[in-house]
């Protein structure tokens, strides 16, 4: 039996006033964006000073939106900044979050909260495309078949990533855990401890070299370029150096204009400005500081363009982006690029002292600003604000009720409402922590020689304790 009425014109009104109300009020995620740079210190960016190069792109969104002068990494090294990022836990509490070699195993735990699961369990999707250096597989990789666990496995819905660092084999990208491009007649091989028979090394065969190796890159030579561990084949899947900004940048304004109907988390970790520094032969000598500063300028372009991309799909307005870097900066970091010698007055760490590798102040003090337009007001605040807090002050954001021990919910920092920061802050460079509390930092007594990584004092571990954090002990140079 059906029961038939009619609404009167009045209860017709009514009820539509209702429902639009109710989705006028309805709030609407914004999509989120990380942009990650690698090796870029406080001192890189045009707005914290420098002179020698202009980062106008970045500029104009720091100078518009959040920029905090007391903004950290959670280490002064690559990999355990990004296990800090990303699950909001201090790296230290995490014995295998050191800088890991292309054939680490996955170091975050597949069933570990972190920032992409925490979003997409309130809807968003999800993707990395850039660098990702957090281990692969569990161990015994098989780049020839699906690479699992990885990205995909931690709440990524999408992944396209080099697997450690661009410096490091294998030198080939992975998208959804597949290396793409790879031909099945030429398997990929990989050793990092020791040389496949008959392949060409940077040590052995210096003819074959477009750039010079200076300390530990001396193995598998790809592009004229030699790098940390040994590879045989996969040449049809090899990148192109010159062209890797480019491509990442590529994949994520596609990934963008795809995925722009429903509420979005991308992870955009550059590779720019960490070694070998090759930038794009249309960024050749566009900052005065040779490559590394060229590479900084080509990564302030790729910021640039990522932002006309969400302007252009109209979703600008919805855009929260977080910008920082892993660690502070680094000249000579295992090729001869000149990058020390053409250094000039350049300070890349900023008023402060130290940089990557290092427990002072400018390993772990880094660029960090937030950007919503319409949304976030232009200021800057000198609270202390750290990357282990993008966990929970997402969380946040977007209702969740995700929260860690070590990340504090600082979503009103983040978007300018409060000026209410951290109380205080450990760091970590090398296996060494510090305490920071305010203008004072705690350090230990740690045994080991002491040697000038850019002008700052830096003490290592004793040579036993080195050996038994690496993989592989020739690129003990490398790595402390």
């Amino acid at each position: 039996m059906f029961l038939k009425f009619r609404l009167t014109p009045m209860v017709f009104v009514l009820t539509l006033c209702f429902v639009s109300c109710n989705e006028k009020e309805a709030p609407t995620k914004p999509n989120i964006v990380i942009v990650y740079l690698d090796d870029l210190g406080y001192g890189d960016v045009s707005y914290n000073g420098a002179k020698k190069l202009q980062t106008l792109n970045i500029d104009a969104m720091a100078m518009a939106g959040m920029r905090f002068n007391n903004g950290y990494a959670t280490s002064a090294t690559c990999t355990p900044s990004r296990y800090g990022l990303l699950t909001g836990v201090y790296p230290w509490r995490e014995k295998r979050a050191k800088i890991l070699a292309g054939t680490a195993p996955l170091i975050i735990g597949t069933e570990q909260m972190t920032i992409p699961r925490m979003l997409k369990q309130q809807g968003y999707q999800t993707a990395i495309i850039g660098k990702w250096h957090l281990g692969l597989g569990n161990g015994n990789v098989n780049w020839n078949e699906l690479v699992t666990p990885g990205p995909n496995q931690l709440g990524f819905d999408y992944s396209y990533i080099l697997a450690a660092t661009q410096d490091r084999v294998p030198t080939v990208y992975i998208e959804d855990g597949n290396v793409v491009g790879l031909d099945p007649n030429d398997p990929i091989e990989v050793n990092y401890q020791k040389n496949f028979e008959g392949e060409p090394t940077g040590l052995e065969n210096p003819e074959l070299l477009t750039m010079k190796w200076h300390h530990g890159h001396n193995s598998s030579i790809v592009n004229g370029i030699p790098r940390i561990g040994f590879m045989k084949g996969g040449e049809a899947a090899k990148w192109s150096d010159i062209d890797m900004a480019d491509h990442f940048l590529n994949g994520v304004q596609k990934y963008i204009k795809g995925h722009k109907d429903q509420p979005f988390f991308l992870y955009y970790p550059m590779q720019q400005p960490h070694v070998p520094r090759t930038p794009n032969p249309r960024f050749e000598g566009l900052s005065e500081l040779g490559p590394r500063g060229d590479a900084i300028v080509e990564a302030d372009w790729c910021l640039g363009e990522l932002k006309k991309t969400l302007e252009a799909e109209g979703i600008l307005e919805n855009t929260l982006i977080i910008f920082s870097s892993d660690n502070g900066p680094v000249l000579n970091d295992g090729y001869y690029d000149d990058s020390d010698v053409k250094n000039g007055d350049h300070t890349p760490w900023g008023p402060f002292r130290g940089g990557k590798y290092s427990l002072f102040e400018a390993g772990t003090h880094v660029p960090f600003f937030t950007y919503w337009k319409g949304k976030i007001e232009a200021g800057v605040s000198d609270a202390m604000l750290s990357q282990l807090d993008l966990l929970s002050s997402l969380a946040q954001l977007v209702g969740s009720e995700v929260r860690t021990d070590d990340s504090l919910p600082l979503l009103d920092l983040l978007l300018g409402k409060s000026d209410q920061g951290r109380d205080g802050l450990v760091i970590e460079a090398t296996s060494r922590t510090a305490f920071k509390k305010g203008d004072w930092v705690i350090f230990a007594r740690y045994a080991g020689s002491r040697i000038q990584i850019d002008g700052g004092e830096v003490r290592l571990l004793n040579d036993d304790e080195i050996l038994a954090t690496i993989e592989n002990p020739e690129d003990i140079f490398h790595q402390y």
